[in-house]
């Protein structure tokens, strides 16, 4: 059978009674993203020690091309070592993911160590001892990956599975609490809206992997990707901002019941459920082309382990559906003033999570320097988007002083409102 038919069967399976609707969709995500991995990702590449023996080549390029006086030149090949191979084949990922995202990180700064020495014009000296740190740090990486997975299937199936469920679970929150949203407002006839803007994410997700990978597959093209996917998070961190400060409006009785009382009159506009689309969106894109993305480089390194992987994402697939269900029904046992309260909060912290995020990739990406806090133990934890440097905490800490003071404000307001009842 064709792929074609294949997938116009499978249509008509989810048009059938057998699937609720919100069932229906995330098969048929699932159903499209699995169909571009099989098709896309299925081509065997080196190893990781090859992985290693390129970038140590790399830089070992990037020092002779510095002693000749290209300064330039020479911090050009140490992108080329970061986003052409330690990136690009998947190493910095799977370690991100499956071992350890502060040691990544780690080896991320001493990248950047590499080129501010360069920068900087340091001696030559200094600049060849950071570029063989750097190496080290790099083969490290690889024995900690050896280390933790060994050379079993379980090394392609971990990583596998974790990706999906990293990158799964802050696009649910958001989907859940904007699902959860429209059906307690009594305006599910606008989920579709939400569907329709989460399926043209995942469509864009797949473009934009397609892009770099084959239009801009070249250092500049990582570059891009990071500043891409930096730009995408901060943008995402203002529109969820605005939504929580919208949800938080509507935790007041007398406000609730005047809007009630407006959707009575003249339903939901279609601006305001392209707005809560627009979140959905943005939400999903920004984790599905890093899925996908991730998931070429395990493919291009799984050699004969594709079987693991494909096992990993079906069993990330399941663990995504019964946390979605999961935090769906419960989200919907909340009574009405306390959900509200409850979504605008979890979508301030969200805001808070992808600036830390959005902020660190566009340190990759060379947008923003990096300031890293060596005084206080600071972890590093990828899942709410929390990093060691003065640029990413700062920018979380002022939206949580912000967030502080307006909660505040809100219960000062609540207390005044009954005093005066």
């Amino acid at each position: 059978m064709s792929e074609e038919g294949g997938f116009i069967l499978t249509a008509m399976f989810f048009q059938g009674r057998f699937c609720p609707s919100i069932l229906r969709k995330i098969l048929f995500l699932v159903f499209i993203l699995s169909t571009f991995l099989f098709s896309s990702f299925a081509e065997a590449a080196p190893k990781w020690e090859e992985v290693a023996n390129h970038i140590d080549e790399t830089v070992d390029q990037a020092v002779a091309i510095y002693a000749s006086g290209d300064t330039e030149g020479a911090r050009d090949m140490v992108n080329t070592a970061y986003y052409g191979i330690y990136e690009k084949d998947g190493l910095e990922n799977v370690m991100r993911t499956s071992v350890s995202a502060k040691e990544t990180n780690l080896t991320e700064y001493q990248f950047y160590k590499v080129k501010k020495a360069m920068k900087n014009g340091e001696p030559l000296e200094t600049v060849q001892q950071e570029g063989e740190k750097l190496k080290q740090m790099v083969h490290d990486n690889v024995k900690d990956l050896q280390n933790a997975h060994g050379t079993t299937g379980w090394a392609a199936f971990l990583p596998a599975f974790l990706i999906l469920l990293r990158e799964g679970i802050e696009a649910i929150l958001v989907l859940v609490a904007i699902i959860a949203y429209l059906n307690r407002s009594g305006n599910k006839a606008y989920l579709g809206t939400v569907y329709n803007f989460s399926i043209a994410a995942i469509i864009a997700s797949f473009v934009t992997a397609y892009l770099f990978v084959t239009v801009l597959d070249s250092t500049a093209g990582g570059m891009s990707r990071e500043v891409l996917e930096g730009g995408t998070a901060l943008f995402a961190v203002v529109v969820l901002l605005l939504t929580s400060a919208w949800l938080g409006s509507k935790a007041n009785g007398e406000s609730w019941k005047n809007y009630i009382g407006g959707l009575v009159e003249k339903s939901m506009t279609t601006g305001t459920a392209r707005a809560l689309g627009a979140a959905a969106f943005l939400a999903v894109y920004r984790e599905g082309a890093e899925v996908i993305l991730f998931y070429q480089a395990l493919f291009n390194n799984a050699a004969a382990d594709v079987e693991m992987i494909w096992a990993g994402f079906g069993a990330g697939c399941v663990a995504l559906a019964v946390i979605f269900f999961a935090i769906q029904r419960g989200i919907f046992r909340i009574p009405l003033r306390p959900f509200f309260i409850f979504t605008s909060v979890l979508m301030y912290l969200l805001a808070v999570s992808f600036a830390g995020s959005g902020i660190e990739e566009l340190q990759e990406g060379g947008v923003i320097g990096i300031t890293r806090i060596e005084s206080v133990p600071v972890p590093t934890m990828d899942l709410i988007g929390v990093y060691p440097t003065m640029e990413t905490l700062g920018i979380q800490l002022v939206l949580l002083a912000a967030g502080a003071i307006m909660v505040w404000r809100f219960y000062q307001r609540e207390h005044t409102a009954a005093d005066a009842a």
